[in-house]
């Protein structure tokens, strides 16, 4: 199993793929209607948020109980709610930016998590 920062620095990263997932996705909807359709599969987000959580869950807690502090899994645990909320609003202009705000404070909780780890 990968040390606690490692994981972090994973999650960090995949939570920047999804900020430039999102963002495509607008993007590809407004320029390319034909490639949206794929992009915004409602079980393509179901399958991302589910891998945010396993390794959400997995790097907090094991960060949570190798430092002690359970800040950043509290912050990282609200960005993956807010993430999952998110899905229940559809393919409106909000849901994108629920789900922004949601990834930004996941990526935050793993950044503290990885400095807490030090």
């Amino acid at each position: 199993m990968p040390a606690t920062a490692t994981l972090d620095r994973w999650a960090i990263g995949l939570s920047g793929l999804c900020v430039v997932h999102c963002v495509t996705s607008v993007l590809f909807v407004t320029f390319l209607a034909t490639t949206g359709g794929a992009l915004l599969s409602h079980h393509f987000h179901e399958i991302g948020l589910g891998v945010a959580i396993l390794i959400g869950v997995v790097a907090l807690v094991r960060g949570a109980i190798d430092h002690g502090y359970t800040l950043p899994s509290a912050i990282g645990g609200l960005g993956l709610g807010v993430m999952a909320g998110a899905l229940t609003l559809g393919h409106q202009g909000d849901e994108v930016l629920v789900t922004l705000f949601g990834v930004a404070l996941l990526a935050l909780g793993h950044d503290l998590n990885r400095r807490a780890a030090r």
